[in-house]
C-alpha cells in the first residue's frame, strides 16, 4: 500500500510584522485540520501590495522564527526569497511540488482572498490542483469558489488586528505588547525595527 503524502499547509504573508492573529490562524490550521505542519511563507513582495512599508525580508523571517519558537507544528519558510519577483503563489507551489515530491501542499487563505482569487495568476490551476483551506473573515463574502469540492472553510478564531496597526503604534511610540508574540515584542523593543 502506498504511503500517503504528508499534507503541509502553506500560509503566505508579508508578516510585516507577524502578530498574534497570524499565529492563532497558523496554530488552528496545524491542530484542527489534519495537516502535518503549517509553513509560514514569508513573501518578499506581494504583487497586489505596496512595497515601501515592507521591512527587510530577513528581518521579517527572523520575527516569524521568533514567533514560532519551539512549536514543531509550525515552520518559517524563506522559499520565495530565491524565486523571481514578484512572487506568484502558483509559481511557488509548482517549485515546492518539484522540490518535495513526497509532500502534498494545501493553500491556507482568508475568505477575503478567496473572493478575489480570480485576480491571481493562473487561479484556475490553483483551484484544480490544490486543496484550499479557508478561514472566514467577517465582512467578506466567500463567493462562488467556496462551494468547490477542494475548498474547505473553517471557523477559525480571528482577531481584528493588522500589521499596519502594529507598525503605526510602534511609530507613535506606543506599546505593542500582547499584540505580537512575546519574543517578537522583545526583539522589536530592542531593535528599533519599524520606528
Amino acid at each position: 500500500m502506498a504511503q500517503q503524502a504528508e499534507k503541509i499547509g502553506l500560509f503566505f504573508g508579508s508578516f510585516n510584522p507577524v502578530h498574534v492573529g497570524h499565529m492563532i490562524i497558523a496554530n488552528f490550521m496545524a491542530t484542527h485540520t489534519g495537516l502535518k505542519q503549517v509553513w509560514l511563507v514569508v513573501s518578499p513582495q506581494n504583487p497586489l501590495k505596496q512595497k515601501q512599508s515592507l521591512a527587510r525580508d530577513y528581518d521579517r523571517l527572523h520575527l516569524v522564527r521568533l514567533a514560532i519558537g519551539d512549536n514543531l507544528l509550525l515552520r518559517a519558510s524563506d522559499i520565495e526569497f530565491g524565486l523571481p519577483k514578484p512572487s506568484y503563489t502558483i509559481d511557488t507551489l509548482t517549485y515546492l511540488r518539484e522540490k518535495y515530491p513526497e509532500k502534498t501542499f494545501v493553500l491556507i487563505m482568508g475568505g477575503d482572498n478567496l473572493s478575489t482569487l480570480h485576480k491571481w495568476k493562473n487561479y484556475e490551476l490553483l483551484l484544480r490542483d490544490y486543496e484550499l483551506y479557508v478561514y472566514q473573515r467577517p465582512g467578506y463574502e466567500l463567493g462562488t469558489f467556496a462551494s468547490l469540492p477542494n475548498v474547505r472553510c473553517f471557523d477559525a478564531p480571528l482577531m481584528h488586528l493588522s500589521a499596519s496597526y502594529i507598525r503605526d503604534n510602534i511609530k507613535a511610540g506606543l506599546s505593542v505588547q500582547y499584540l505580537v508574540p512575546d519574543a517578537v515584542f522583545r526583539y522589536l523593543e530592542s531593535s528599533g525595527l519599524y520606528q
